[in-house]
C-alpha cells in the first residue's frame, strides 16, 4: 500500500476541487534580515499558485504545548517558494527562528480576504514595521501587470530600513523614513505633489500598527483617496471558527481572519 503523506492529501484535495488542509512543507531557506527580523522560505506549490496580496498562512509550532498556529503574511513568491518575514514576539516565532533549510513545518493557507488591486492605479503602499511584508508581495504582483499601474512604496521603520532593497525591484518610487526623522504621514505630506503628478489615481494599501493606519486613513480621507487596510490581530484558528480576532466596525463585530484582514476606510469607520 502506498504511503499517505500530507502532501498526498493536499494533491488529492486540489484534484477534487477543494482547498487543501494543514500540510507539511519543506523549509528551503532561513536567514536573519536585521536585528530580530527573520526571513523564512518554504516550498508550497498551492500557496505559490493561489496566494493574493495580504493573504496569510498559518504556521504550526512543533511543540505540542503551543496548540495555536501563528499567522504570517506572504511577502514574496518565486516558483513554488513562498517567503515569509517576521519578528520574534513569543515562543512560537522563537521556535520558527530556529528552522533551517531541510527542516519541515506544518502550514495552512492561504487564508483571508486580499487587497483589491483590480483597477489600474498608482498604488501607494504605506507600511510600518512588520506590516511591510504583505506590501512587498503586493508590489511584486502589481509589477507583473501590463495595465499601466504604478507602485509607490512609503515605509516607516523604527531604525533600520530592512525592506527598501526588497521592494525596490518592484516599485516605481521608493520612500522610507525612520522614527528619528518622523512618521509615514510626514512622508506622505512630503511626497504629496509627487503623488498628485503621477498621472494615475492613487490608491493606498496599508499595513502596520493600528494608530499608524488610522492616521493614514484620515490623511487619505481628507484628499478623497481610496484606501484599504490590512489589520493585524492576535488570531486563534485563522479561518473564523474561534472568534478571537474580532474588530468593531460600523457594521458590527467582524472577524479579521475571515472578513479581513483587508478592510476599506469606510468599512472600518475611519473616515474622520
Amino acid at each position: 500500500m502506498p504511503t499517505v503523506t500530507t502532501r498526498t492529501v493536499e494533491q488529492q484535495a486540489i484534484k477534487a476541487g477543494r482547498k487543501p488542509g494543514r500540510r507539511t512543507d519543506e523549509v528551503i531557506a532561513a536567514s536573519v534580515l536585521s536585528d530580530g527580523i527573520y526571513e523564512l522560505v518554504i516550498r508550497d506549490p498551492y500557496v505559490a499558485r493561489t496566494a493574493e496580496p495580504a493573504q496569510f498562512v498559518n504556521l504550526y509550532p512543533s511543540d505540542a504545548r503551543m496548540v495555536l498556529p501563528r499567522p504570517f503574511g506572504v511577502a514574496k513568491i518565486e516558483g513554488d517558494d513562498v517567503t515569509l518575514i517576521y519578528q520574534i514576539v513569543g515562543a512560537g516565532t522563537q521556535e520558527f527562528s530556529q528552522l533551517q533549510a531541510g527542516d519541515v513545518v506544518d502550514v495552512l493557507g492561504p487564508l483571508g480576504k486580499p487587497f483589491d488591486v483590480s483597477k489600474p492605479a498608482n498604488y501607494v503602499l504605506v507600511g510600518g514595521g512588520l506590516g511591510v511584508p504583505p506590501l512587498l508581495y503586493a508590489a511584486q504582483i502589481l509589477n507583473q501587470r501590463n495595465d499601466g499601474s504604478e507602485v509607490t512604496s512609503v515605509f516607516g521603520y523604527r531604525d533600520e530600513c530592512f525592506a527598501d532593497d526588497l521592494v525596490a525591484p518592484f516599485a516605481d518610487r521608493t520612500h522610507s523614513i525612520v522614527n528619528a526623522e518622523g512618521n509615514v504621514v510626514d512622508l506622505l505630506n512630503d511626497i504629496e505633489d509627487e503623488l498628485n503628478n503621477a498621472g494615475k489615481q492613487p490608491i493606498i494599501l496599508s499595513c502596520g500598527p493600528t494608530p499608524m493606519m488610522k492616521a493614514v486613513a484620515a490623511w487619505a480621507s481628507k484628499r478623497n483617496i481610496p484606501a484599504q487596510f490590512s489589520l493585524e490581530a492576535r488570531m486563534g484558528c485563522g479561518y473564523g471558527a474561534c472568534v478571537a480576532c474580532v474588530v468593531d466596525t460600523p457594521s458590527g463585530r467582524l472577524k479579521v481572519c475571515k472578513d479581513g484582514p483587508v478592510f476599506t476606510t469606510e468599512e472600518l469607520g475611519w473616515e474622520a
